[in-house]
């Protein structure tokens, strides 16, 4: 005899709310103590038991990448509802500066991606292919508007962004040299044309 479908889609959910609970927990955790905090932290805050904890989350490197994943979804996902709301400069802008935060909080993450665990080698082209689109529709709305130079390439500012962020550790300094690019970005605009 099956299982009935609601009890599964319940058991799902309930599961999912599991892995949600724990990948914000992590997030969490990871800011005040860094990728190596104690999995018992983790799952206490998030609420599960450290069964839960394993059976969602083997290794520590999966909950890495899921906290690593969820942060550059949530990151790029902003770009479209910036640009749904905002002037496109002003929503080019914004989104880099939200950007900005994100390199600057996952600077304790860089150092796990780039351990050489295998298991983290896939993240970077995730990197690419959820930001470069989301960047791409913000050059493309401020260029077309006039208000940006339309020769810029998402990944060079990408680039550019993520080497003023994680060259120092004054997150004050990293948001004023991002401003001033941002600034930079308006040199060569086709205003009256």
């Amino acid at each position: 005899m099956s299982t009935p479908q609601p009890e599964r889609s319940r058991r799902r959910a309930d599961a999912q709310r599991s892995v949600d609970a724990l990948v914000e927990a992590a997030r969490e955790v990871f800011l005040e103590a860094g990728v190596d905090a104690p999995v018992r932290q983790i799952a206490g805050r998030a609420g599960v038991g450290l069964a839960t904890f394993y059976r969602h989350f083997p290794e520590r490197s999966d909950l890495v990448s899921a906290v690593f994943r969820h942060e550059v979804d949530a990151c790029a996902d902003e770009a479209a509802a910036l640009a749904a709301t905002q002037e496109p400069f002003e929503a080019l802008a914004r989104w880099l500066h939200r950007f900005t935060g994100f390199v600057g909080t996952k600077r304790g993450l860089s150092a796990a991606l780039h351990s050489g665990n295998p298991a983290f080698e896939p993240l970077p082209a995730y990197f690419q292919q959820r930001f470069e689109p989301a960047l791409r529709q913000l050059l493309e709305a401020a260029a077309a508007a006039g208000e940006v130079r339309p020769d810029v390439a998402p990944l060079d500012l990408l680039y550019a962004v993520s080497r003023i962020c994680t060259g120092g550790v004054d997150r004050t300094a990293d948001e004023r040299m991002v401003a001033l690019l941002v600034d930079g970005l308006r040199y060569g605009a086709q205003r009256d044309h």
